[in-house]
């Protein structure tokens, strides 16, 4: 920056003049001083809102109060510093906020210029560049009197008839337009803050926070929450300032050119003196410094960043990266986009969000990517966010993977991974890779909250082990967490399904203690229980105590008490529950003659058995699993091979739904019959499947073959 030879020559004669008369003036100011000038920092000292920065340090704040400097504006008084006081006079009510703004502009102003000629005149002194400046505050304080500066500013950058070089107007109109930008961030965020801290958005951070919600997380919805309760509040504003100018003006054009016209910040549009006072511009007291440095720290801390405008060369990109195919590879596009705008983390993330809001597969693939890029800043929570998102969507080894990079990194998963980890590893029935994230979640001192739990219990359940998840739900209600009904039912289930009759008891007296009332499913469980364990008596009375309490039995329940009856073969008990039920209106179904086919096939009674089969396809219904198992064994010992081997041929097309003990009630089947040959490549499917043949089957093959069983003719 060059200053032309007038300005110098002003500047030089002006300031034998001022050096006595105004940079050390102190107590014995007149009271007849025309202008009062603040040089402070990037941020505004007269601005009332940093009387509330906790960042300020201690000793600064005991040298404000003494002053009163943070009461209602900032006076460096000449008891504090030797070159510089400072007292505003406001005139009236009616002129104190365009003072208040003037004030903020020209002391922004003045830092950022002493600044600007300090590095284009280093070799000179303090009072040679405080004089410079006062020539050219003096320049900018006369076009605002006139009114016309900002439309200086804004119309054109070529030097208007200010006496100044070409490159300083360039470099005056530059500041300018950055403190009036500076200027306006700083209300936009005095205004962001007071939504931060209203009513609404702390109850959802509070709700938020009850349900898990914490950390980063919790601070990027907070001001995501406040921020849109902000625009809502902007919009509404703009509205009202419309419907006044519409109601003082005939056109709503005039109206809306108005409301666009109006900025939150600017130059006081007012002709006339403006009341300030100089007596020195030196703020340049290393305190000072410091206390600008840590309110600047903590504004970044507590206001979050904005990405930076794409334009050009780079939305063409952009514009390429979101037409992507999921097949298509982004690392070029990326890598060239990266170039470009040299990105930080809020850009990524802005990118991110479009990317999921238009293709979700390919933001997964490009956040993957994003996870090894430096500008991303990758933390451990981009990590879990990556594994819970593939762990909801039932890709389990994609989830692994990104578990994988995450340990190859050395991160440690956290509280909130681990229970990401114990959700997935809990859906996908792997009880041990459950049991560790849940091991490493009490490591960390967390108590798991009732989801937590929900996910171990049913791992528990799944993987075939309902005591111990009976012993994770005494440990919830421990804890006064109240289990829920899918989860009683599930472990009542489980016990069911082996026939626990004592686990099946303390699970259903636990429900009706806890006040959830027996269900037809809870009692039908109960009836399959004792029926397993062959107690027909026991399933009877509960099968009568459903009926008592208002229940009707259903099909499925009538066929449990069916085959509770079958394990005892007390045929003629069993007669006399189906008439007494038809009595009372009840039809038999599927499952009753699916039972009842079983044990006719038992008993090897053929024709009986068979009646009942064209029963079953006269209801139209298809012919359950079970039936042909049914089938196949009682075909298989009764030597009649054309249907045997016809039953055995739709169980190997259904082999994937066969279980344990039904592989092994074939085989047996088979070997009675004498199908050898087929009993072993039964034997093959049901290793294929990872079931291993018992001690008993293992030596009935192995007879068979010794003794060189045959086909029956």
């Amino acid at each position: 920056m060059k200053l032309n030879r007038l300005l110098l020559r002003q500047t030089l004669k002006k300031f034998s003049r001022i050096n006595g008369n105004i940079l050390h003036r102190q107590s014995d100011v007149k009271s007849n001083v025309t202008r009062t000038f603040v040089a402070a920092p990037s941020f505004s000292l007269l601005d009332p809102k940093f009387s509330r920065c906790s960042s300020i340090p201690v000793e600064n704040l005991e040298l404000c109060k003494s002053n009163s400097i943070f009461s209602r504006c900032i006076h460096f008084t000449a008891t504090k510093f030797s070159d510089t006081a400072i007292e505003p006079k406001l005139e009236s009510s009616d002129v104190e906020d365009q003072d208040g703004s003037m004030n903020e502009f020209l002391s922004r102003f003045v830092w950022i210029m002493r600044g600007k000629i300090s590095e284009a005149f280093p070799d000179y002194d303090k009072q040679t560049v405080d004089a410079m400046l006062l020539m050219i505050v003096e320049k900018v304080v006369s076009e605002m009197e006139k009114g016309s500066f900002e439309q200086s500013l804004r119309t054109s950058t070529d030097n208007p008839d200010w006496d100044l070089s070409e490159d300083l107007w360039k470099t005056v109109s530059e500041v300018s337009n950055m403190v009036l930008d500076d200027m306006k961030k700083a209300t936009k965020k005095e205004k962001m803050k007071g939504f931060l801290l209203s009513e609404e958005v702390q109850e959802m951070c509070r709700f938020a926070g009850e349900v898990g919600i914490r950390g980063d997380m919790l601070r990027d919805f907070r001001f995501k929450w406040a921020r849109e309760k902000m625009e809502e509040s902007e919009f509404y504003e703009s509205l009202e300032q419309l419907k006044k100018e519409a109601n003082a003006s005939p056109s709503g054009a005039e109206a809306a050119a108005s409301v666009e016209k109006s900025e939150p910040v600017s130059i006081p549009k007012r002709r006339g003196k403006i009341k300030y006072k100089i007596y020195g511009l030196d703020l340049s007291d290393p305190k000072w410094s410091e206390v600008a440095d840590k309110i600047h720290e903590a504004e970044e801390v507590i206001w979050p960043q904005e990405p930076k405008p794409i334009s050009g060369k780079c939305k063409l990109i952009t514009e390429r990266i979101l037409s992507l195919n999921e097949n298509d590879d982004p690392s070029p596009l990326m890598a060239e986009w990266t170039g470009l705008l040299q990105p930080t983390r809020i850009d990524w993330i802005a990118l991110l969000d479009k990317l999921n809001d238009k293709n979700r597969f390919l933001y997964l693939k490009v956040a993957e990517l994003l996870l090894n890029e430096e500008s991303f800043e990758t933390n451990i929570r981009d990590y879990s966010k990556l594994v819970d998102v593939h762990a909801k969507e039932n890709r389990l080894e994609d989830a692994e993977r990104i578990l994988k990079m995450m340990t190859e990194k050395g991160i440690t998963p956290d509280i909130l991974t681990a229970t990401v980890l114990v959700h997935m590893y809990s859906k996908v029935g792997n009880l041990d890779r459950a049991k560790e994230a849940f091991d490493t979640l009490r490591s960390h001192g967390f108590q798991p909250d009732e989801k937590v739990y929900n996910s171990m219990i049913m791992a528990f359940v799944n993987a075939g082990q309902p005591k111990l998840g009976e012993s994770m739900m005494r440990e919830m209600e421990a804890r006064d967490i109240k289990p829920s009904k899918d989860i009683y039912m599930a472990l009542l289930r489980s016990f069911s399904q082996r026939g626990d009759i004592s686990g099946a008891g303390r699970i259903a007296a636990t429900m009706q203690f806890s006040g959830i009332s027996p269900s037809l499913e809870s009692c039908t469980l109960l009836v399959e229980t004792y029926g397993l364990a062959g107690d027909p008596d026991q399933a009877r009375n509960n099968f009568d105590y459903m009926i008592k309490i208002g229940h009707r039995p259903d099909d499925r329940c009538t066929a449990s008490m069916v085959a509770a009856y079958g394990k005892k073969n007390l045929l003629d008990k069993a007669l006399n529950l189906l008439l007494q039920l038809e009595k009372d209106g009840f039809e038999p179904g599927v499952e009753t003659y699916a039972a009842l086919v079983d044990w006719l096939g038992k008993l090897q009674l053929v024709d009986e058995a068979e009646q009942l089969l064209g029963k079953i396809g006269a209801q139209g219904d298809a012919v359950p699993l079970k039936v042909h198992i049914s089938l196949c064994d009682m075909y298989s010992r009764a030597g009649v091979e054309k249907k045997a081997l016809q039953a055995l041929g739709v169980l190997e097309a259904k082999k994937d739904e066969l279980g344990h003990g039904e592989f092994e009630r074939i085989i047996n089947g088979l070997i009675a019959g004498g199908f050898v040959q087929d009993a072993k490549r039964v034997q093959g499917l049901m290793e294929a499947k990872g079931f291993t043949a018992s001690q008993p089957l293992q030596m009935a093959l192995r007879t068979s073959q010794a003794l060189r069983g045959r086909r029956l003719p």
